[in-house]
């Protein structure tokens, strides 16, 4: 059973939970004044992303205010949570949330959305370059006793497709300009376009990049994006890159693309269900890594300070808190 990181001394004036798979409590000033004034923090202990049925158990009745990763935030859990008055994402995207059901609620959510986008910008254009230059496929194959003269490409040399150009988007999209490459990009809430790169349709970018990086939030509108249809309009040999959402790319699809070499290489931080144990693992020119974009120290330092400030904020606003 989750166990509360700290407790005040007599009984706890309210509980809150912390969902994440891993939060440092101790050097987070918010959360440290939260403990203060007698709140009561509940953790994940699963180390991982919590069901439906986890968070809402680990909820209860008598949680006012949370701090969430990806887990589904459903009606089916805000009517279970009747106490919740505030959820503070740790992290930008809010697909997983039904805002609808807050809203119904009464429940206040806000996030993160600056504090993770340097990291995941970073992972990206590592996870290209490793594509590019298959870095991962040339470790393997030293390791069994090769030695391996696999020939790649330069980053400098593409055309780079740019899927959402927000807070990620525009930071990978520098970071590629950096490098030389020519960047495009697809953005349906973007009029202007930001120096140097074209706004293209979708179908375009699809036609015209050899690389083709996600950077958008995940919906109804957005499943499958990338399907096989995505996939045959693709260059010969494009490399796709997704460190967005799972369900943005049918991996079915993206499976029989990597395998009849329409696709020379992709990389995933993402799938639709996680932890990933699907078929696209025995794929060799695929880069497989476990959700980690926001995973650098500094980044996910400044993240989880301001969920639980955000926390914070907003239990005061809903009176829960005296603003002292």
């Amino acid at each position: 059973m989750p166990q509360p990181y700290a407790k005040y001394q007599g009984e706890p004036v309210s509980k809150l939970v912390i969902s994440t798979s891993s939060f440092d409590v101790d050097n987070n000033p918010p959360l440290q004044r939260l403990l203060k004034a007698g709140m009561q923090i509940v953790s994940n202990s699963h180390g991982r992303k919590l069901t439906e049925e986890e968070i809402s158990g680990l909820l209860g009745t008598d949680t006012v205010g949370m701090i969430a990763g990806i887990e589904p935030l459903t009606e089916n859990v805000f009517a279970s949570a009747s106490s919740l008055r505030v959820v503070a994402r740790c992290g930008a995207g809010l697909d997983s949330v039904d805002l609808a059901a807050a809203q119904r609620r009464n429940i206040a959510v806000s996030n993160t959305p600056e504090a993770p986008s340097q990291a995941v910008a970073e992972l990206t254009l590592g996870l290209m370059l490793a594509a590019l230059r298959r870095i991962c496929q040339t470790d393997r194959q030293l390791r069994a006793g090769e030695w391996p003269r696999i020939q790649g490409q330069l980053l400098a040399a593409q055309v780079v497709g740019i899927v959402g150009l927000g807070h990620i988007g525009r930071r990978v999209a520098r970071l590629c300009q950096a490098f030389g490459a020519e960047v495009v990009a697809h953005d349906p809430y973007i009029t202007q376009s930001p120096d140097g790169i074209a706004l293209l349709p979708l179908e375009k970018l699809l036609a015209q990049a050899n690389v083709i990086s996600l950077h958008l939030p995940y919906g109804s509108g957005t499943h499958h994006l990338l399907d096989a249809a995505a996939f045959a309009r693709m260059q010969p040999g494009a490399v796709v890159i997704n460190a967005a959402r799972g369900g943005l790319i049918d991996e079915t699809a993206l499976g029989e693309a990597l395998t009849s070499g329409k696709l020379a290489m992709a990389a995933l931080d993402v799938f639709e269900q996680e932890p990933y144990r699907g078929p696209l693992l025995k794929c060799d020119n695929i880069i497989l890594t476990s959700h980690i974009g926001s995973l650098a120290r500094e980044s996910r330092q400044r993240m989880e300070i301001e969920a639980a400030e955000n926390l914070l904020q907003g239990l005061i606003k809903a009176g829960l808190m005296e603003n002292t």
